[in-house]
């Protein structure tokens, strides 16, 4: 997870923010130690009523904070009420804004989701993902770029639109799906 540059006024909506009812992260986030993967509901998860386990939680869910939390979204942009998770991810290369959703059609449903990524998108890439199969390496994702442009990957295949009109049709590199697959192998080893 990447973090934000110091800003007083984000840094004082985050000092007043707490995850409240919101319980999302607990099924977005893969926490070796109760060896519960990525997009698996946590089984300490008690819904309105917090975390079964908070006071002695693993350390990754102590030090956890997604964007809301941090205080770099709106008031009214928690995760539970858009209907996913947003975070800055460091890419190797350089930062990009990652939105995962319970279910994949939740971000063309959520003008909220919707609004955070075109407020984004002129800066950094935007990642859509869903926590359905999160180990598969040929599930779909989509990724928004400036001037309108999205990438809409499903395993080797990438689908290319501007506006929303499909213009090209690419197979992706065998360098780039072979460094996907050997990634989700090594982070499933540490599920095992």
């Amino acid at each position: 997870m990447a973090t934000l540059a110091s800003d007083g006024d984000r840094e004082a909506r985050a000092a007043t923010r707490s995850c409240g009812t919101c319980s999302l992260c607990c099924s977005v986030l893969r926490v070796d130690e109760l060896k519960k993967p990525a997009g698996a509901d946590c089984r300490h998860q008690l819904g309105d009523r917090g975390c079964g386990i908070y006071p002695r939680r693993p350390e990754i869910c102590r030090a956890y904070q997604c964007l809301w939390r941090q205080g770099g979204l709106e008031d009214d942009e928690r995760p539970d009420a858009t209907g996913g998770i947003v975070d800055l991810e460091s890419n190797g290369i350089g930062v990009r804004l990652g939105i995962r959703m319970r279910r994949f059609e939740d971000f063309d449903s959520s003008p909220a989701l919707r609004a955070i990524a075109e407020r984004y998108r002129n800066e950094m890439p935007i990642r859509l993902s869903d926590i359905d199969d999160v180990m598969n390496p040929d599930r779909p994702f989509r990724v928004l770029l400036p001037e309108g442009i999205e990438q809409r990957v499903i395993g080797d295949r990438v689908e290319v639109y501007r506006d929303g009109v499909r213009v090209d049709v690419k197979t992706m590199m065998w360098a780039e799906r072979w460094a996907r697959r050997f990634s989700i192998w090594w982070r499933n080893r540490g599920l095992q």
